[in-house]
């Protein structure tokens, strides 16, 4: 059964394996379909179904996805799902290690680039979404000055906005709610930077 936690990832093995930039596709994908099949994945991602099961082994193998229950009854078919409601690492559990620092900067690096390349889909293909959805999506920025634990407080404070309109989304759907719903990305950044 799938935690309703996010996996906290603290181990140089799992950090490798979910910064494969397919391996990180495949698992937005499966995280977007809930359960799926190896075939219906290839299909999403533009590769060999035989490829696409050796990585959702390897994404199993370290606990990131695991099998679901079958949705269809043919039985040759493998069904997946995510593990958790998603990935994290976090700071404190990687600064002593050189390498968790150097394999987190190199999945930051795939996730902003996968995240961008998401967010250019849909600035090329804006016009092709409804009035209704084009004036919905949004893009902002702020540049306010805070200190370390205020960003903190403002980052925990989002989440809780977030986690609010998932759940309630999430209980919708599973109430037969589904008219009108899409797929969101909402991607935030809180970073220090300087001039």
């Amino acid at each position: 059964m799938t935690s309703q936690e996010n996996r906290r990832i603290t181990d140089l093995g799992t950090l490798k394996a979910v910064s494969h930039p397919l391996r990180m596709r495949l698992y937005r994908a499966l995280f977007v379909a809930r359960v799926a099949t190896a075939s219906q994945l290839a299909e999403q991602v533009d590769e060999a179904v035989s490829l696409v099961s050796y990585h959702l082994r390897k994404l199993a193998d370290h606990g990131l996805i695991e099998e679901a229950e079958p949705q269809s009854a043919d039985g040759r078919e493998r069904w997946w799902q995510p593990s958790s409601r998603g990935v994290s690492v976090h700071d404190e559990d990687i600064r002593d290690s050189p390498e968790l620092v150097a394999a987190n900067d190199a999945f930051s690096r795939i996730l902003g680039d996968q995240r961008a390349a998401l967010h250019r889909r849909f600035v090329d293909e804006r016009l092709t979404w409804s009035e209704e959805w084009r004036s919905a999506s949004l893009s902002s920025e702020w540049l306010p000055k805070l200190t370390a634990a205020e960003l903190a407080a403002l980052g925990k404070e989002l989440d809780a906005v977030v986690e609010k309109y998932d759940q309630k989304a999430r209980a919708a759907e599973a109430a037969g709610d589904t008219e009108g719903r899409e797929n969101v990305a909402l991607h935030l950044h809180g970073f220090p930077y300087r001039g």
